[in-house]
């Protein structure tokens, strides 16, 4: 079978298994976060959490409790990572320097499992297991629990009241993500990914003896791709054969990747009583992703240059059992959710896949983006869309019944504004010191590619890396911790603002007067919104790198 037939029907089955899941899932999802019922299990854990369960938060409260919640987590897996030694399945490795292990607390707390480490020779089983993995399930839930937030926002009418963080948070943890990742570890298992907790010494054919690091991989990997957090067990991340043995593994993983993202705008429609709203998010989401599908398999499959076209194809960095198809869908899947995991070296992509998944991430990853981030993410985009419309045709903007005021633009623009602002600072900085051309791997437009991507994928919570650029000395591990800690608590506190300024308005009508967003104008005018904010910030940038190499 040659790679493109394999690579078109691998594109064909995913988006088979996520129309097969897209309803259910969605309207489970639905539920989970409306249903008054709690489960006998969660009441123990609202119990020993001190939360009465009953109880409503206003957005200030919500706020505080995601906040709080996040920097204790960020302390004690901080603790777990630095102490490491003293906990059991050690491995016999020593605890992280204390530069290296905040960064990788920060990193892993704000779901961007950004690494800048070897995980098989630096981390133990405990700390693999009890705390990166635990963080990929709580990491996750908490950008579900925000999304919910936010459409509760949509749904109430001057209450001002958000829901309950702590009930959120348990619920998408116990009856969302749980499960869906235990499936897919079996799943995972059952094609050769391994599940233990040994390594393993062997005999060599030279006659010598070789330690293969075994550990607890199929679990980490399922949730690490089902809640878009990224991050690897080994340091070849999704291209290890004990992560990703195969192409069905490989497709098993990037359904992971997208399910929960794509089923939440089911969710969003259900929510809100409007499920062409939904499909018309979803609509805006798959233009995104299917463009940036097309230009970077193209871009990679295409053997534009030289050496490329000796090969047949731009196959360095490419694991050879993927192909150029399969490993260009996941880099766009990765750069599209904030999921990070990679199974080809992005740095040897040409500068045209290289740079599409580099804007994939600049878009604010809302193609389809992250669990729950995606959707709250590209609902911003959406509100500041039905802005710029009312400003054409003279009209007070509106949207699923709000009214949107000088208040909710406000937290709209700041919104828009504050990511960028921290990635074009941070490589701004970077570039200013003299150090950080030793730090690069290349010269030119493409070293000055790998500071751009390490911050964008910073600040945009992405985690993944274009490698090549050299990010342990203690400024990257402080610079890109600090870009990753403000990249995705300054959205979510603006989030939340805007969520409690919705939820204490009346319902407005529907009138003559109102703005369709649930029709494929409005996706067409959402994805040309996105894109225009995009290229106007990030085009300075994308010309002294990617665009200038593929010019040279």
């Amino acid at each position: 079978m040659s790679d493109t037939t394999a690579g078109l029907l691998t594109i064909a089955a995913l988006i088979a298994l996520l129309a097969a899941v897209y309803v259910p899932l969605g309207d489970y999802m639905a539920r989970v976060f409306t249903s008054p019922r709690h489960w006998g299990f969660e009441k123990r854990v609202y119990r020993l959490l001190g939360v009465n369960p009953d109880s409503e938060q206003t957005a200030r409260s919500y706020t505080y409790s995601v906040l709080g919640f996040s920097a204790v987590s960020i302390v004690a897996l901080f603790a777990i990572l630095i102490g490491q030694q003293a906990l059991p399945f050690d491995r016999g490795l020593a605890g992280m320097p204390w530069d290296m292990g905040l960064n990788t607390a920060i990193s892993f707390v704000t779901n961007t499992n950004w690494q800048s480490y070897a995980g098989e020779s630096t981390l133990g089983f405990s700390a693999q297991a009890g705390g990166l993995a635990v963080q990929n399930f709580l990491s996750a839930a908490v950008g579900l629990a925000v999304a919910v937030a936010l459409i509760r926002g949509f749904v109430r009418s001057r209450s001002g009241e958000l829901g309950n963080f702590w009930v959120d948070l348990v619920r998408g943890t116990l009856r969302i993500l749980l499960p869906v990742a235990f499936v897919g570890a079996i799943l995972l298992i059952s094609q050769g990914a391994i599940q233990n907790f040994a390594d393993h010494t062997v005999n060599t054919i030279t006659g010598g003896t070789q330690v293969i690091p075994g550990g607890p991989v199929a679990s980490q990997e399922a949730i690490k791709e089902l809640g878009t957090n990224g991050g690897g067990f080994f340091n070849a991340n999704s291209a290890h054969p004990f992560e990703n043995p195969n192409p069905f593994s490989n497709l098993i993983e990037m359904f992971l990747i997208l399910v929960i993202p794509i089923s939440l705008t089911r969710t969003l429609g259900t929510m809100v009583g409007n499920r062409k709203q939904g499909l018309s998010i979803l609509g805006a989401m798959a233009v995104l992703i299917g463009a940036a599908t097309a230009i970077t398999t193209w871009a990679e499959a295409g053997a534009h240059s030289q050496a490329a076209k000796l090969a047949g194809a731009a196959m360095e960095g490419k694991e050879t059992q993927f192909g150029e198809w399969a490993s260009s869908l996941w880099a766009v899947l990765t750069t599209g959710t904030s999921t990070g995991a990679v199974n080809s070296a992005h740095d040897s992509f040409t500068p045209t896949g290289g740079g599409t998944v580099l804007v994939n991430i600049m878009l604010g990853e809302v193609s389809p983006g992250g669990v729950g981030a995606g959707i709250y993410g590209i609902l911003i985009m959406a509100i500041l869309t039905v802005f710029i419309a009312g400003l054409m045709v003279g009209r007070t903007p509106e949207i699923l019944g709000k009214k949107i005021s000088a208040r909710e633009m406000t937290y709209v623009a700041l919104y828009t504004l504050s990511v960028p602002a921290i990635i074009l600072i941070g490589i701004g900085v970077a570039i200013a010191l003299p150090s950080s051309a030793d730090a690069m791997g290349n010269p030119g437009g493409h070293g000055f590619s790998e500071v751009v991507y390490a911050f964008t994928s910073a600040a945009n919570n992405n985690g993944s890396a274009f490698g090549g650029i050299t990010v342990t000395s203690t400024f990257f591990q402080i610079s890109l911790a600090l870009a990753m800690l403000l990249g995705r608590f300054i959205p979510i506190v603006l989030v939340l603002a805007l969520a409690g300024s919705l939820a204490k308005q009346g319902k407005v009508p529907v009138t003559s007067g109102t703005l369709p967003t649930n029709t494929p104008l409005f996706a067409g005018l959402l994805v040309g919104v996105i894109l225009l904010i995009t290229g106007l910030t990030f085009f300075p940038a994308l010309a002294l790198g990617p665009i200038a190499e593929a010019l040279s």
